[in-house]
């Protein structure tokens, strides 16, 4: 047995171990629905770049890294971690903002297939909002959780499910508002296929095997924009 057997430790594969830019640029590909060669073309950048990014602790010059961030929707600023303390909304209001609602069509495409929402529940302590992994299957949000946390409680209940995207840099953002039932799933069936489809699990960990179903009665949302 070797010395770093021995010592409860893995030996090194020799690969390079992502940063923490890489990790985003991957998470945010992946939530956009993107492939590496698409969010190549939308950048300008050679096909096996982005897959290098993501691989390897590198850190694009300061005009790719414009590309890549735009490509992928973002900004500079959450792909470098600039955010990653810090409550969104610090900023100053920009020059002649303007507010905008969101047609039914523009909140789906918002609420797209799957990221981090935050769900409103009713505890014994009172309400409270709860953020949790979700993914929007055959038209309605579904999440998992355990049987004993709070987003469990949200089932057989009305509530609200809202998600949103801040643009810190360009104090411009959005929202979306999710108003219907929740339901827990105990189909087997039904939960082998939402197991299979779902792009992620809870990023809590551990045992989540309980899932809430909440089918959408209105959609609303709002967009805050620079004229």
């Amino acid at each position: 047995m070797s010395e770093q057997r021995a010592s409860g430790k893995e030996p090194r594969t020799g690969r390079p171990e992502r940063s923490d830019f890489g990790r985003r640029v991957a998470a945010r590909r992946q939530e956009l629905g993107l492939t590496r060669d698409e969010v190549a073309a939308r950048a300008g950048a050679a096909a096996g770049y982005i897959r290098y990014v993501e691989e390897h602790p590198a850190l694009p010059d300061v005009g790719l890294l414009l590309r890549v961030a735009g490509a992928l929707e973002t900004t500079v600023t959450d792909l470098c971690g600039g955010n990653a303390d810090l409550p969104p909304g610090l900023g100053e209001a920009a020059y002649h903002p303007e507010l905008v609602a969101l047609d039914e069509a523009q909140c789906r495409a918002r609420l797209s297939t799957h990221g981090v929402g935050r769900v409103s529940v009713t505890t014994e302590a009172g309400p409270a909002i709860i953020p949790v992994n979700y993914s929007v299957i055959d038209d309605a949000v579904v999440f998992r959780t355990a049987p004993d946390a709070a987003p469990a409680t949200a089932s057989g209940t009305k509530v609200a499910f809202e998600v949103d995207h801040i643009d810190e840099a360009m104090s411009q953002g959005w929202s979306v508002l999710v108003v219907g039932m929740a339901q827990q799933v105990t189909n087997p069936e039904t939960i082998g296929r939402l197991v299979a489809e779902a792009h992620s699990k809870p990023w809590a960990g551990g045992d989540r095997e309980v899932w809430i179903r909440i089918e959408p009665e209105h959609i609303t949302g709002r967009l805050i924009q620079v004229r």
